[in-house]
C-alpha cells in the first residue's frame, strides 16, 4: 500500500512539508485546513477543508482513507486539534508526528512580560500602555472587550467578526513583515505596548525587533502544553526523518 500522509496544516511549514512529500515518488499527501481563511495559499497534493467531528471523527477518517501517518503542523496555539490528533492516532495506531517551530527567546534590551492566556494579556495592558498593537489573530478578541481605557490596533489576515473591543482599529495584512515595516506601523499608530503569541519562526518576528528598537514592552502569551505523552520535532527535516523519507532537495 502506498503511503498516505495526512498533514494538519495552516502554517508555512505545513505547505513546505507537503511540497517535499509530494515531490517524492509514491506518496499521497492530503492537507487538511480548518477553513478559517477564505483564500488560503495554493497547496500541493489533495486539500480538504473543515473539521473532522472531533477525535472520533478524525479516527474514522484515518481508517477510511487508509492514512499511514499524521503530521500535526498546525499553529502552536491550535491546542484542540492537537489533542484530537493525539487521541485519534492512539485509537487507530497511526503514527503521529507533531511539528512545532521553536518558540522565541528574549534578547538583550527586550522588555517581555510573559503570560499564560489572552485574558491575562488583557489584564496586563493597563499597567503597560494606552495604545496596544495586538497581533494574536482575529479570534479571541473578546478577551480585550473590557479595556475601555486602552486603544487597540488589531492585525489579522481577514476582518474579525463583530462585536470588537471598544476603540479598535483593524489592520489587514499578511506576513512576512520587515523590521522597517513593523517600526513604521508602530510609529504610525503611536503604539506603546505590543501583544503577541509565542508563535515562533521568522515570518512574524520582525515586530519583536521593532519593539526592542523602540524600547516598547511586549506582552507574550506562552504556548499551551502538548498533550501528555506527545513530543514535538522542530523542523521539516526532523519530520521527514520520522517518516523515513529522504528529502528530494534540501529543506529549510
Amino acid at each position: 500500500m502506498s503511503p498516505h500522509v495526512l498533514i494538519l496544516g495552516g502554517t508555512a511549514e505545513a505547505r513546505l512539508l507537503a511540497a517535499e512529500l509530494a515531490a517524492g515518488p509514491g506518496v499521497r499527501v492530503t492537507m487538511s485546513l480548518a477553513g478559517r481563511v477564505t483564500r488560503p495559499a495554493p497547496m500541493p497534493g489533495d486539500v480538504r477543508t473543515g473539521g473532522f467531528g472531533g477525535a472520533e471523527g478524525l479516527a474514522a477518517w484515518l481508517a477510511e482513507r487508509r492514512v499511514t501517518a499524521v503530521v500535526d503542523a498546525t499553529h502552536p496555539f491550535a491546542a484542540r486539534i492537537t489533542a484530537h490528533a493525539a487521541r485519534a492516532a492512539a485509537a487507530t495506531g497511526v503514527p503521529l508526528v507533531v511539528l512545532r517551530r521553536p518558540g522565541w527567546q528574549p534578547g538583550d534590551g527586550d522588555r517581555w512580560h510573559p503570560v499564560d492566556s489572552l485574558a491575562a494579556a488583557a489584564d496586563a495592558l493597563p499597567g503597560l500602555g494606552r495604545r496596544a498593537f495586538v497581533t494574536t489573530g482575529r479570534l479571541g478578541l473578546a478577551a480585550f472587550a473590557h479595556l475601555a481605557g486602552v486603544r487597540l490596533a488589531v492585525r489579522s489576515v481577514e476582518p474579525p467578526a463583530p462585536p470588537l473591543p471598544p476603540h479598535t482599529e483593524v489592520v489587514l495584512a499578511r506576513g512576512p513583515f520587515t523590521v522597517a515595516d513593523e517600526t513604521a506601523l508602530l510609529r504610525r499608530h503611536r503604539i506603546d505596548v505590543l501583544v503577541t503569541k509565542d508563535s515562533g519562526g521568522a515570518a512574524t518576528a520582525a515586530k519583536l525587533t521593532a519593539a526592542r528598537t523602540l524600547g516598547l514592552p511586549v506582552v507574550v502569551v506562552r504556548r499551551p502544553p502538548l498533550p501528555a505523552g506527545v513530543t514535538a520535532v522542530p523542523d521539516i527535516a526532523a519530520v521527514l526523518e520520522r517518516l523515513g523519507r529522504t528529502p528530494p532537495h534540501p529543506t529549510p
